[in-house]
C-alpha cells in the first residue's frame, strides 16, 4: 500500500531511509556530493516523520485539542500534506494558504481564517470556497463579514496577557473583555452567527499559567454570548507550543495546565470543541540547514610593541545563507541560533572566538555575533538544528542569493504509520506503539512497526 488519502509516496516528493539510517546521514550524504562539484549551495534535510511524531505526541498530551496548522510558521507543500493526511485542521490567514490547503483536497470544515484583519475580496472569496469559520476582534471586521460572508461562523479573538512570550501578538490583535461585550451586542444586531471565542498568549510562550488565565477570560466571553442567545461551541486556544526540546518551557509541561484549566471552565460533557493553532511546534525540530563556508576573515589583534599572537585572532566567517535568507527568523522570530560543526574536531584543535555572516552585501546580515570554533577553512560546513519554523516561509532572494533546496526524508516505518492512522484513526493501541520520551522526535529508529516494501526512492 503505498497511496495515502489519495496521495502516493512520490506526491510528497521525500527520499525513504532504510532501516539504521537518519535524516542526518542524508545530509552527510549530500555534503560528501557536494565534494565533486564547486556547487556548495546551502540546503535543508527536513524529516517528515518528525512531523508525525510530533502529532502522535500531541494528541498524547493534550486529547481534547485538534490541532489546526498555523500554515504560516511553514508553508511548505510537503509539511501541509503530511498533516493533512493525519487529519490536521489548518489555520489560514490569506486567500493563498486557503488555496494551499483546499489544492491539497482539505475540506472548508478543517480551515479556520484567523486573521482578525481580513481583505474584503479575501473575506469573499473565503465565502466562495465556504470556508466559514474565522476570527474578529472589532466592529469594523463585523461589517465587513455582513456585508461579504452571510453564513460566516464568527470567532471573537479576545486579548491576553503575553509578557512573557518572544513574540507578542496582543499588541496588535485581540478584544478586551469590555470590548468584547460590545462586540457581541453589535454581532446581534447585525446577525451574525458568533459560535466561539480565540486567544493567542504570544509566540514562544514562557509561562504556561498564561493559558489558565486567557481559558478563563474566554469562559467570561462565552458567559456574556450565552446572556445574549449565541450559541457558543468552540474554543480555540491558539499557539505557544515549543518545538525543540532546547526550549525553556517543554510541551508537555504546558500541556499538564491547560488540561485541568479545560476541565475546570469547559468541562468535556458540555459540548465545547476545543482546537489550537500550533505552528513552530510541529516543525522547528523537523528541520535542519547546512550552510558553506565561501569567505573567510582573519582579525588580528593589535599589541603595541608587539607582533599578535595567531592564538588571540578573531575569525570572521563568511556562508552562503543569510538574515534576508533562512536566518529571517533572527531578526522576525527573536531566535538565537548556533552552529553545529560538520566535521568533529580534533581533542586538542585550538578554538577562536568568531562570528558568522550572510552572503549579502548588507552590513546587517550576521547570523552569529559570537562564537567559539576552531580554524575552519572555505568549503567546511556549519549545521544548524532546529531551522523549520518561520525560516522558509519568510526568506527572500535579496541580492540574488536562491533559496536553499529542501530535502525531505521519512522512514520507512514512519510512512507506513502514516498509512495506518488515515486508514484506522488514532486508537489507544496504535498510540501506544510509538515512545513517549519526548527526546526521540526525529529520530526514526524508535518507530517500531515492521517495514514494507515501497515504490519510491531508495537511500
Amino acid at each position: 500500500m503505498d497511496v495515502l488519502n489519495g496521495f502516493a509516496a512520490a506526491d510528497f516528493d521525500f527520499t525513504f531511509l532504510e532501516e539504521g539510517f537518519s535524516a542526518r546521514d542524508i545530509m552527510e550524504q549530500k555534503i560528501n556530493e557536494s565534494l565533486l562539484s564547486d556547487d556548495k549551495d546551502a540546503f535543508y534535510v527536513a524529516d517528515l516523520g518528525d512531523v508525525l511524531k510530533k502529532h502522535l505526541r500531541w494528541c498524547r498530551a493534550l486529547p481534547r485539542v485538534t490541532p489546526f496548522y498555523a500554515v504560516k510558521c511553514n508553508d511548505s507543500r510537503a509539511i501541509v500534506m503530511t498533516l493533512a493526511s493525519l487529519g490536521a485542521g489548518f489555520d489560514c490567514a490569506s486567500k493563498t494558504e486557503i488555496q494551499l490547503v483546499q489544492s491539497l483536497g482539505v475540506e472548508a470544515g478543517r480551515i479556520i481564517y484567523a486573521n482578525p484583519c481580513k481583505q474584503v475580496s479575501q473575506i469573499k472569496y473565503a465565502a466562495s470556497h465556504e470556508v466559514q469559520m474565522m476570527t474578529f476582534d472589532s466592529e469594523v471586521e463585523l461589517m465587513k463579514v455582513a456585508r461579504c460572508h452571510h453564513n460566516a461562523k464568527l470567532v471573537l479573538r479576545i486579548a491576553t496577557d503575553d509578557s512573557k512570550a518572544k513574540c507578542r501578538l496582543s499588541v496588535k490583535f485581540g478584544a478586551s473583555l469590555k470590548t468584547s461585550r460590545e462586540l457581541l451586542e453589535r454581532a446581534k444586531e447585525l446577525g451574525l452567527d458568533i459560535i466561539g471565542v480565540s486567544f493567542h498568549v504570544g509566540s514562544g510562550c514562557t509561562d504556561p499559567e498564561t493559558y489558565t488565565q486567557a481559558i478563563s477570560d474566554a469562559r467570561c466571553v462565552f458567559d456574556m454570548g450565552a446572556e445574549l442567545g449565541f450559541n457558543m461551541t468552540l474554543l480555540d486556544i491558539g499557539g505557544g507550543f515549543p518545538g525543540s526540546e532546547d526550549a525553556k518551557l517543554k510541551f508537555e509541561e504546558i500541556a499538564a495546565v491547560i488540561n485541568p484549566a479545560l476541565e475546570k471552565y469547559f468541562p468535556s460533557d458540555r459540548g465545547v470543541r476545543v482546537i489550537a493553532e500550533p505552528g513552530r511546534y510541529y516543525v522547528a525540530s523537523a528541520y535542519t540547514l547546512a550552510v558553506n563556508i565561501i569567505a573567510k576573515k582573519v582579525i588580528k589583534k593589535e599589541q603595541s610593541g608587539l607582533d599578535a599572537d595567531e592564538d588571540d585572532s578573531t575569525l570572521m566567517y563568511y556562508v552562503n545563507d543569510g538574515v534576508y535568507g533562512s536566518f529571517n527568523c533572527i531578526f522576525y522570530d527573536h531566535a538565537h541560533v548556533l552552529p553545529t560543526l560538520h566535521k568533529k574536531p580534533k581533542p586538542d584543535e585550538h578554538l577562536f572566538s568568531c562570528s558568522i555572516w550572510g552572503p549579502t552585501c548588507d552590513g546587517l546580515d550576521r547570523i552569529v555575533e559570537q562564537c567559539v570554533l576552531p580554524d575552519l577553512q572555505l568549503g567546511d560546513w556549519l549545521l544548524f538544528d532546529n531551522m523549520g519554523a518561520y525560516t522558509v516561509a519568510a526568506s527572500s532572494t535579496f541580492n540574488g542569493f536562491q533559496k536553499p533546496d529542501i530535502h525531505y526524508v521519512m522512514s520507512r516505518a514512519a510512512w507506513q504509520r502514516l498509512q495506518q492512522i488515515c486508514a484506522q484513526g488514532l486508537p489507544d493501541a496504535l498510540e501506544e506503539q510509538c515512545s513517549t520520551n519526548a527526546t526521540s522526535c526525529g529520530r526514526e529508529s524508535s518507530l517500531e512497526i515492521p517495514a514494507k516494501s515501497c515504490s519510491t526512492r531508495v537511500l
